[in-house]
């Protein structure tokens, strides 16, 4: 990690919690169809093990509409604050995200936007990853060059592989639905993994 100088982040699944959310929507689809929580669940799962968003495709199976994201059901991880914090000592922090409108009032609710330098967030950008516009608007915001960013993120295909392909560093963390994804080939292998944001600090 020699000459890093950025960190950006994704931020569901990466610095929050979104499994409360997921579970809300899993709920209103077994509602809907008249299925169990736990069938849809299931159903969902399976998907997320063949590199497919689980609650849009388990929505399409059952002929339901998928239900919106619903943000108050958000919540930090509990190391995601501190691991800021201390990271923020030595790097500046960005974040690069898919988000629905009002992503920087949703981080200061979180406590957590006094350790951020930069947001770029698809909703307020026109444009969304896996996107590489995404990456260079960040880059370009920071001023730094990809070989001097890291990409920490949850999902192989929106946060490793288009960063990778930028020329940044990469790291995948393992919470979320993302956890599952299934290598197809050496191009999508990040150069770190780790289990949680706290693991970060051992590498940076």
């Amino acid at each position: 990690m020699d000459g890093i100088k950025w960190l950006f982040f994704d931020i569901g699944s990466t610095l929050a919690d979104e499994s409360l959310v997921y579970e809300e929507i899993y709920r209103k689809i077994a509602k809907s169809a008249n299925k169990t929580y736990d069938f849809v669940y299931e159903k969902a799962l399976e998907y997320y093990k063949q590199n497919k968003r689980g609650d849009k495709e388990v929505s399409k199976l059952l002929g339901v509409e998928k239900p919106i994201w619903e943000p108050q059901y958000e919540r930090l991880y509990d190391d995601a604050k501190e691991c800021l914090e201390r990271l923020s000592r030595k790097y500046k922090i960005g974040i690069i995200a898919n988000q629905i409108p009002g992503t920087e009032q949703r981080l200061e609710k979180f406590g957590i936007r006094k350790y951020i330098d930069v947001i770029v967030a698809s909703a307020e950008e026109g444009v969304a990853k896996p996107d590489r516009r995404m990456f260079e608007i960040a880059l370009e915001r920071a001023n730094c060059s990809a070989d001097q960013a890291v990409m920490v993120g949850d999902r192989i295909d929106y946060d490793i592989v288009p960063a990778k392909n930028m020329g940044m560093k990469t790291i995948w963390v393992k919470q979320g639905m993302g956890q599952y994804w299934i290598f197809s080939d050496e191009s999508e292998r990040p150069d770190y993994e780790v289990d949680s944001l706290s693991e970060l600090l051992e590498i940076l």
